[in-house]
């Protein structure tokens, strides 16, 4: 089997642009293994603390394993891109951060650790006391060369790129656009699990080893990514709700209650902000009744069993 390892920065692009190298090439149907490394692309260390995030070199946040050449690919195909499995490293780092996140200039530059081991990531450090987060490891990075232009990692595009679609794990399938020659396919920003809306700007970040193979689809009308995934039932939820005139506001709302609701059981106000992006997931609840929208924040009960009142 090919392997490709994502921590020699040689095989690491961290600019979309349609004449970026190929650093390697996979044959349809081929099964290929890619170490990623973590979204800080290994800047982050274990002994990393927060008076450390000033210093990161945030041109290497997000760099993706590619691109890679997809034999036979043409503009105009499609590529279904198989994940077969996601091996995550023993350990990950969430940050909170002054200017990201959907409640950004509100909490001050932070990092925390955590534990994976047996499925779960466990708070590795003075935060989240009792909490166990089942993990479920899916690419926060996959794209394909856009035709044109020169794009940042961040934010994601039509192309696809920083998704950070939880759906997109092991046992899916994604559909990308192809709009260059051999289609330039790109993997990175692993995730041991997250909420949707990633609300805080990170995700339990983690380094993993992937396998992936590659079918091409001709002949279709798919200019955007598309995910085949299973969703996995969340169970007894604890639901808040936003409401207001448009989706952003009643976004920030719905955290809003949810950490107020965490606080009740004795969390800090940044680790609640914190488990809302790691596990909570928000949703679209109704979009219909104009001119007020709803959104809600959904938290599995599960993760809080051990919590003590």
């Amino acid at each position: 089997m090919q392997k490709i390892n994502g921590h020699d920065m040689n095989n690491l692009q961290r600019v979309w642009k349609n004449d970026t190298p190929f650093i390697g090439e996979i044959e349809e149907d081929e099964e290929i293994m890619l170490e990623i490394p973590d979204s800080s692309t290994d800047q982050v260390k274990l002994e990393t603390v927060s008076e450390d995030l000033a210093n990161m070199d945030s041109s290497l946040m997000d760099a993706s394993v590619g691109p890679l050449n997809v034999r036979g690919a043409k503009p105009g195909d499609l590529i279904e891109v198989s994940i077969h499995s996601i091996e995550t490293g023993n350990w990950g780092f969430s940050t909170l951060s002054e200017d990201f996140g959907l409640l950004k200039g509100r909490f001050r530059s932070t990092i925390f650790h955590w534990k994976i081991e047996n499925g779960f990531a466990i708070p590795d450090g003075n935060f989240l006391k009792g909490v166990k987060i089942p993990i479920s490891p899916f690419l926060g990075v996959i794209a394909t060369l856009p035709s044109s232009g020169r794009y940042g990692m961040i934010p994601p595009q039509h192309f696809g790129g920083n998704m950070d679609n939880r759906l997109n794990g092991a046992g899916s399938k994604i559909l990308l656009p192809v709009n260059v020659d051999g289609a330039g396919l790109s993997f990175g920003d692993p995730h041991a699990c997250q909420g949707d809306g990633e609300v805080c700007g990170t995700a339990v970040e983690t380094s993993a080893k992937v396998r992936v193979s590659v079918r091409i689809i001709r002949g279709t009308n798919i200019t955007a990514p598309v995910t085949i995934s299973t969703e996995r039932p969340l169970g007894r939820v604890i639901c808040t709700t936003g409401i207001a005139p448009d989706l952003r506001s009643a976004s920030v709302d719905a955290v809003e209650a949810m950490i107020s609701y965490l606080e009740t059981l004795g969390f800090r106000e940044d680790e609640s902000y914190l488990l809302c992006s790691v596990a909570c997931h928000l949703r679209i609840s109704e979009i219909v009744d104009e001119p007020n929208y709803v959104v809600s924040m959904l938290l599995p009960e599960e993760i809080l069993k051990n919590v003590k009142d």
